[in-house]
């Protein structure tokens, strides 16, 4: 299988780790890495010099502290002066499990992702969104309201009235390791179009079930890829095919 992880923090792996991922992998075509913060970015920046494989976007991570407005203007103003370089915004969304533990508030956050949205519509990139359960609906109305349609909800979990409204607005998602072992992702495989849906890692964000105590490597998804066809009835061969075209399509992707 020809396969590209549509999101990883490539930038948090030991070095050593990064090299064995970019170098042993021949089935890994590209790897979408995603970024915390301006430092994220920047290495993530030097990474893309480095390894023709890795595809950097650039962001700010929303299950963090707020940066700012100095640290978001800076950070801005690179991301403006790097657009060439970026693939993507991303990673960007809203706080759900920081909000689980401390109860802050979602405002100043919403106000946050709006600017990201108004530059990814501006720079004219696709936006990469961590947005899950009640925060879904949120980001929806942002997204509509700029009339931003390259959008990419990684690891999405949610309501099927969110759902559905994702799937007319023909926004993507990409599907993680967990797919082979968690049944909110197999249904969430089941009821989201083959077209709209792509395949991550996450990593270096471990996982449970046969990947239990294992480095989060690239090469996972080719258990998630044959799960997927399962659930799916397909083929793995024809599922991979159509993932990969998705990803390639969705980011451009021109080797």
């Amino acid at each position: 299988m020809n396969m590209i992880d549509a999101h990883i923090h490539l930038d948090r792996y030991q070095d050593e780790e990064i090299k064995r991922i970019v170098l042993d992998s021949a089935q890994i075509e590209a790897l979408i890495s995603v970024s915390f913060h301006l430092e994220s970015s920047k290495r993530n920046l030097l990474l893309s010099q480095k390894y023709q494989k890795v595809k950097p976007a650039f962001g700010y991570h929303p299950e963090q502290a707020l940066p700012s407005e100095n640290e978001l203007n800076v950070l801005l103003n690179w991301m403006d002066e790097h657009r060439d370089e970026m693939i993507a915004v991303g990673e960007v969304g809203l706080p759900y499990y920081l909000r689980q533990k401390q109860g802050i508030s979602i405002a100043p956050y919403l106000e946050v992702l709006e600017v990201f949205i108004s530059k990814a519509k501006k720079w004219d990139k696709p936006i990469v969104l961590h947005a899950v359960y009640d925060d879904g609906p949120f980001v929806c109305d942002l997204l509509e309201k700029y009339s931003v349609s390259k959008v990419h909800f990684h690891w999405f979990k949610g309501e099927q009235k969110t759902i559905d409204r994702m799937i007319r607005n023909g926004y993507h998602i990409s599907i993680t390791p967990d797919v082979v072992y968690e049944p909110e992702i197999q249904q969430l495989v089941s009821v989201f179009p083959q077209e709209l849906m792509m395949v991550e890692t996450d990593g270096p964000w471990p996982f449970e079930g046969p990947f239990a105590g294992k480095m989060t490597h690239p090469n996972m998804m080719e258990e998630s890829i044959r799960k997927m066809a399962l659930l799916k009835k397909l083929s793995a061969a024809e599922v991979s095919d159509v993932l990969h075209q998705n990803t390639k399509g969705f980011y451009q992707l021109t080797y």
